[in-house]
């Protein structure tokens, strides 16, 4: 690609949040996360009370891309084959033969919606793992690959615990951040209340194509960072630890650290931070930034946290406290 190239490609990242915010209204820090798990090539989990618009979100996302878009919406009765798809016998009417054919669930598309994941059973959340990880589907001895560019945006609800089954540490650890949505502010909430109950409809137009979307995901790994904030990335991961760490806060309230896949996020989503906001360099505040949805699904809490109300994102925070800065790198 050439400077032109890559400047009328990231002069489009603009035009596609306006788009999205035609429909979706303020969540500015939740719609920047969405972008930086697509542009860093990985999966976003979504979690937020009812009616905070997470389902619309993702589906104004793929139609402001040029993109095949899919939806499951996750039910206890669900099974692997309803995801990943199944073999059906056919016949050759020229010559009689029978056969078995794959016909590909939804989990073959561009973009896909695991709607409410968590109310399914484990034995079908896990169908997920491969795809997520791989970007491939095995059946039957046979190995099929998804279609590029892949990313799957789930959802969860956090208040609702009765017929619903928590994701597996495996599972979370797949996913790149886990995002959390929260209320709108007051005028946010008074603009949603004008926009949706009036006759006019917003219409989104496609702004990013899949090949573009490949682009972008090639140049954020060219995105550079010092080796100073490799060396505070890596400190940071490694700090969650609580067998290793030298916190006592860590110490006294984590039972599980991150591992290095932690870290690899970290570094990914920093420079598709860096992206995001025209840089070409990574600075310490993308880092901060994206130490939050990055390791609140990574550094897991014990009784003593639960009993006292320590959050992950607490934990972040101390450990954001401290371990210091290197010297001389960019803010």
């Amino acid at each position: 690609m050439t400077e032109k190239d890559i400047h009328h490609l990231l002069g489009k990242l603009p035009q596609l949040k306006q788009e999205i915010q035609k429909v979706i209204v303020g969540q500015e820090e939740v719609l920047d996360e969405v972008l930086i798990t697509m542009m860093a090539g990985g999966h976003g989990l979504l979690e937020g009370v009812p009616g905070l618009a997470k389902t619309l979100l993702v589906r104004t996302l793929s139609n402001a891309m040029d993109l095949g878009f899919r939806r499951i919406q996750f039910t206890p009765d669900l099974m692997p084959t309803d995801i990943l798809g199944t073999e059906v016998l056919e016949e050759d009417h020229a010559t009689g033969k029978r056969f078995f054919k794959f016909n590909e669930g939804p989990i073959f598309s561009n973009i896909v919606l695991a709607d409410e994941i968590n109310r399914t059973p484990p034995k079908t959340q896990a169908a997920l793992l491969e795809a997520m990880q791989e970007h491939e589907v095995t059946y039957a001895g046979k190995t099929y690959f998804l279609p590029k560019p892949f990313f799957l945006l789930a959802t969860q609800n956090p208040i609702e615990q009765a017929g619903t089954y928590p994701l597996p540490e495996a599972q979370l650890d797949r996913f790149l951040l886990y995002i959390k949505i929260k209320y709108p502010t007051e005028q946010e909430e008074l603009n949603i209340l004008s926009s949706t109950t009036g006759t006019r409809q917003a219409q989104v137009q496609p702004i990013l194509s899949g090949e573009e979307v490949m682009l972008l995901r090639q140049l954020v790994r060219e995105v550079s960072i010092s080796d100073e904030l490799l060396s505070f990335v890596n400190q940071l991961v490694r700090a969650t630890r609580p067998d290793s760490t030298s916190i006592e806060f860590v110490k006294k309230y984590c039972r599980w650290g991150a591992g290095p896949r932690a870290g690899q996020a970290l570094i990914l989503t920093s420079k598709a931070r860096a992206l995001l906001n025209g840089r070409f360099a990574v600075t310490a505040d993308d880092i901060q930034t994206m130490a939050y949805p990055v390791l609140r699904h990574r550094v897991l809490v014990n009784f003593a946290a639960e009993a006292e109300r320590v959050t992950p994102d607490k934990v972040v925070d101390e450990l954001l406290q401290s371990i210091k800065l290197p010297k001389a790198v960019l803010v």
